[in-house]
């Protein structure tokens, strides 16, 4: 499986060779992902390091934690990558909703829902709309 991603702007740009480890993505509901996306959670793509290749523009990296990683666009701000050397040798995580075909990898687990916002574990229940609602 090729796929490609991408930051907002443009600035950054990204392929991946190889399918994602655990079969699918996993939906990060910790308190470090949140407030790095600054969204409820983040949905990770684990791929082996060297599946990963940057094709345009180079992305800043961010010291999260002691052993954590993160990388990002510069102009955007777009979160794209993480790696923990420590925890996770050999692997990389992507933000998956980075991808252009977001729907190529599908969520298979939440995890850390130890630290998971309340109101997150029934937004399945909260009413939907196709486009923003009406006033």
């Amino acid at each position: 499986m090729t796929l490609t991603g991408g930051c907002h702007c443009g600035a950054i740009r990204y392929s991946l060779e190889g399918d994602p480890l655990h079969g699918g993505q996993a939906l990060c509901h910790c308190s470090d992902c949140r407030r790095s996306a600054g969204a409820p959670m983040v949905g990770w793509a684990m791929f082996a390091t060297n599946a990963l290749s940057v094709t345009r523009g180079e992305a800043r990296e961010y010291a999260s934690s002691d052993h954590g990683r993160r990388w990002f666009c510069e102009t955007c701000g777009t979160g794209l990558f993480y790696r923990n050397a420590q925890n996770l040798p050999g692997l990389v995580d992507i933000q998956a909703a980075t991808l252009d075909d977001p729907d190529a990898i599908p969520a298979v687990a939440h995890i850390q829902t130890a630290e998971r916002i309340g109101w997150m574990k029934n937004t399945h229940q909260v009413p939907e709309f196709e486009r923003f609602p009406g006033p």
